[in-house]
């Protein structure tokens, strides 16, 4: 791993916490993620299961989490399970955990290879009455590989049909979207590096670079500061592509007089940040630019206040949607006939702002969080309206990553990163 050790009790307390939530006399199993093939003998790089990350802070291939708070024995209420690891292993792939490596990372004192897995669990399902199985229940899920959490519970209710089981998901969809601030400051870093790539292309954008060359720029700043590089796929979107919300070709050319939508991110230590600029390539706004650049930029900024303690998801947007109507009306992009005659399931701001203004954001650019309850300190979620004119031949987006305050508004993690149209004018022409 690039990023630097995280302090292991980040994850003991999110043990805690979790096994606090478990029924009696059940125990909970967390796998990784698998290697995933592309043809040949080529895999796609590994990432790491977020939930076992989470739970361990365990960032390897073919590891399994163990949690049973009931167990007999004191020692196998936490147990880590971890390929065994050699000096042929060491030589062919790169060091491995060791069992004194993994308790140092996780705090986790009983450590077994992944070959004892099957004597193990079978002595603790003899005691156990409820298993938690790990299912994937985010709202935008879309699964279609057999992962191997899902082989595993597979296997498991055949061997163990007499046992109850539970989802391990409610639990951590709450305590994942509520951040200790050894996360935030993890996240505060994944956004200080994002800051420095964005500053590097402002002193590098001039008219006949290629949407690929941004993407490079970036790349090439995230990896210099510990990042494993892009949380997500970059959209580096210039004139009318940035009118397509996924657009992820990064294959034009940056033309004099266009904007560039740039829409990313770095990673770090697993965590993500996730921001959205718009810049002019020749480094000065057109009038008309501007005056949608500045109304995109205030719907941001009284969105964010709306961001406190109580809020709920739902709500929030209705409010989001009349302050972009009443600035789309300003820019005569709708007049009050529009919205009069508008249909209440697609209203008729979403014309030029078709999706959502926020999301949280952690492990995951599109992280867990229960939307239908209520919102809490120390979430963190991206604020990020945009309007897209095709007919104009631009789209602008802006986006930040908040933490929900007890009191007062939101701290801005991108608080550093320019904004300001007149502060992104004079950047890109003091570096030029």
């Amino acid at each position: 791993m690039k990023y630097h050790p995280i302090d292991p009790s980040l994850f003991v307390k999110n043990r805690k916490e979790f096994i606090a939530q478990m029924k009696p006399k059940s125990l909970a199993v967390f796998n990784s993620n698998d290697i995933y093939p592309i043809s040949a003998d080529s895999t796609m790089p590994f990432q790491q299961s977020r939930d076992i990350f989470f739970l361990s802070g365990v960032d390897q291939e073919e590891s399994m989490l163990l949690l049973f708070p009931d167990s007999v024995e004191e020692k196998h209420r936490e147990i880590l399970f971890l390929r065994e690891t050699n000096e042929h292993i060491a030589v062919w792939e790169g060091e491995k955990l060791t069992k004194e490596k993994a308790l140092e990372v996780s705090g986790i004192k009983t450590v077994y290879w992944l070959k004892e897995f099957d004597k193990v669990f079978f002595e603790l399902m003899t005691q156990a009455d409820t298993i938690y199985f790990n299912t994937n229940e985010h709202y935008r899920q879309s699964v279609e590989t057999e992962t191997r959490e899902v082989r595993f519970i597979k296997k498991t209710k055949e061997k163990f049909p007499a046992h109850s089981w539970a989802k391990s998901n409610p639990i951590l969809q709450r305590l994942r979207s509520v951040k200790d601030p050894i996360e935030i400051d993890l996240m505060q870093t994944a956004c200080d590096i994002t800051n420095k790539g964005f500053r590097r292309v402002l002193s590098f954008l001039k008219p006949g670079v290629w949407e690929y060359d941004i993407e490079a720029e970036f790349m090439h700043e995230f990896l210099r500061n510990r990042s494993r590089g892009f949380a997500y796929t970059p959209i580096v979107a210039s004139g009318n592509s940035a009118n397509v919300l996924h657009y992820i070709e990064n294959n034009r050319q940056c033309k004099d007089g266009d904007l560039l939508l740039l829409d990313v991110g770095a990673e770090y230590a697993n965590y993500s940040s996730d921001m959205s600029r718009t810049i002019p390539v020749n480094g000065r706004f057109t009038k008309r630019q501007r005056e949608v650049y500045s109304a995109v930029n205030r719907v941001k900024n009284e969105a964010t206040k709306m961001l406190v303690p109580g809020t709920l998801w739902k709500e929030y947007h209705i409010e989001v949607g009349k302050l972009m109507t009443s600035e789309l009306i300003g820019l005569k992009l709708l007049d009050k006939a529009d919205v009069q005659n508008e249909n209440p399931d697609w209203p008729a701001y979403k014309k030029y702002f078709m999706h959502g203004t926020s999301h949280h954001i952690g492990l995951d650019t599109h992280d867990y969080g229960i939307l239908w309850e209520p919102m809490k300190a120390n979430m963190v979620f991206t604020v990020e309206p945009g309007i897209y004119i095709p007919e104009e031949g631009f789209g602008i987006r802006l986006e930040d990553d908040v933490v929900i305050q007890e009191k007062g508004e939101p701290f801005n993690l991108m608080r550093d990163i320019p904004i300001e149209a007149e502060e992104i004018e004079t950047l890109m022409n003091t570096n030029s």
